[in-house]
């Protein structure tokens, strides 16, 4: 009776898995739910959430509500107060600033005061791109191994090897029996 071989799992099949875990989704920036009775800001949801300067990041938040309006202070990073204004989402306000140039690396608070009295907060992490020593020329091998790549690829060669090696086995012992 011959037996089927079991399927390998390839490294292919663990980097997706590996990676959809690790996947998060929109960061909120000091999440403390609703604002309750309590004062406690809500939380202002900040896209990107570490930018560099000249980038424009998206913030919006719920604390408004429906319709409702607001005005965003950015004033620690020198960026100045920007407008919320109803998006296309139910009870979401939504307001854009730009990081000035001048801005200087580290964390930076950014609130927003709504119409209704209401307050949200989250941080924006301001960083400066460092060269990469690498020269972006769009021709392979200017850029380093990508390890997830890598895996993938020694995990196929791998099964490639064993698939064969039982081939040619199975093959020699059939060919001995004849």
């Amino acid at each position: 009776m011959r037996r089927t071989p079991v399927p390998l799992l390839t490294g292919t099949a663990l980097a997706v898995v590996a990676l959809g875990a690790l996947a998060a989704p929109l960061a909120y920036a000091n999440n403390d739910g609703h604002e309750g009775h309590d004062g406690r800001p809500e939380a202002l949801e900040i896209y990107p959430s570490s930018a560099d300067p000249g980038t424009t990041v998206t913030v919006n938040t719920l604390a408004c509500g429906s319709h409702g309006h607001g005005v965003g202070d950015a004033n620690s990073l020198g960026a100045g107060d920007f407008q919320l204004n109803p998006s296309t989402h139910k009870e979401v306000v939504v307001g854009q600033f730009t990081v000035p140039h001048h801005a200087q690396s580290g964390t930076y608070g950014i609130s927003v005061a709504c119409d209704n009295g209401r307050t949200a907060r989250g941080d924006l992490i301001v960083k400066h791109k460092s060269p990469s020593g690498h020269v972006q020329t769009g021709v392979g091998g200017s850029v380093g191994p990508d390890t997830a790549q890598v895996t993938a690829g020694a995990a196929v060669l791998a099964a490639a090897a064993v698939g064969g090696t039982w081939l040619l086995r199975r093959r020699a012992s059939g060919a001995q029996g004849d």
